[in-house]
């Protein structure tokens, strides 16, 4: 997280994320954060990109050192499998306790022309904002300002991936990425209707990435979504809703089946 943040400081433009699973380079200190600018370095070389416009993401085992050789080698034979179309190996590949794949992806059309928005996302354990232990990365062909996808991302993250809960605890791992290329031609304007559009439709592919996370929750049984009505401000609604997906007692009458309202209630 901490390298990722100071790539995205240090350019304006990115090209690529470097992903791996199964160890979490967290809690490794020096090495570990060497570790991680030489998978961002590799993959630059391997791409034919600068260092600077990769970000890194790991996920899986805290305070173990990262086997980085293998790692390294697993770059290098990255690029002949790379493809246009085919992203169901990078999904599968980011999984670590998942039971399912997680990917969203939603066509539509904004002045005529279309649109692309496709998400993919890990996560099962230690759920619960923010963010969970979760990695999502979202990828467009509309084109829009990077200050203000920044902010449309953080609105709509708020929204989806930091409004679940599967057992309460975080972890330290995780993160949102949203790439947009322009590759489509149309551009995305705050206060048109291309914005509005654009902003239903992204969090259309979060939410669903969001549930997936809590219906493969580690022994989770149920999918509970809980509304709350007639609250003074968001926040209030938020907090009131939090504590009762928090309530073990909610939670266990829901497992078995016998939702007392007092539980709720209370």
């Amino acid at each position: 997280v901490l390298v990722s943040k100071m790539v995205l400081s240090n350019s304006r433009f990115h090209r690529a994320i470097v992903v791996n699973s199964g160890n979490a380079n967290a809690c490794t200190g020096t090495n570990g954060h060497l570790d991680a600018l030489k998978m961002i370095n590799e993959t630059a070389d391997e791409l034919g990109v600068n260092a600077d416009e990769v970000f890194v993401a790991s996920t899986g085992v805290i305070g173990e050192p990262l086997p980085i050789d293998k790692i390294i080698s697993g770059i290098h034979s990255i690029n002949p499998s790379l493809s246009e179309t085919d992203f169901t190996g990078a999904v599968e590949a980011i999984m670590t306790t998942d039971t399912f794949t997680k990917s969203c992806s939603s066509t539509f059309q904004i002045n005529g022309e279309e649109v692309t928005i496709f998400g993919m996302a890990k996560g099962s354990g230690m759920i619960h904002p923010n963010m969970a232990t979760m990695l999502g990365f979202v990828m467009t062909d509309a084109g829009i300002n990077k200050s203000v996808f920044q902010n449309l991302l953080k609105e709509t993250t708020n929204k989806t991936f930091n409004r679940i809960i599967v057992d309460g605890d975080t972890s330290t791992n995780d993160m949102v990425i949203a790439l947009a290329n322009g590759a489509s031609g149309v551009a995305v304007v705050p206060k048109t209707e291309s914005y509005n559009i654009f902003e239903e439709e992204l969090f259309q592919v979060m939410k669903k990435l969001s549930i997936d996370i809590v219906r493969d929750g580690e022994g989770a049984t149920k999918v509970i979504e809980i509304k709350v009505e007639g609250a003074f401000t968001d926040e209030d609604a938020v907090k009131a809703a939090r504590t009762i997906a928090l309530s073990p007692l909610v939670k266990t009458a829901i497992h078995g089946e016998d939702a007392n309202w007092g539980r709720i209630i209370a």
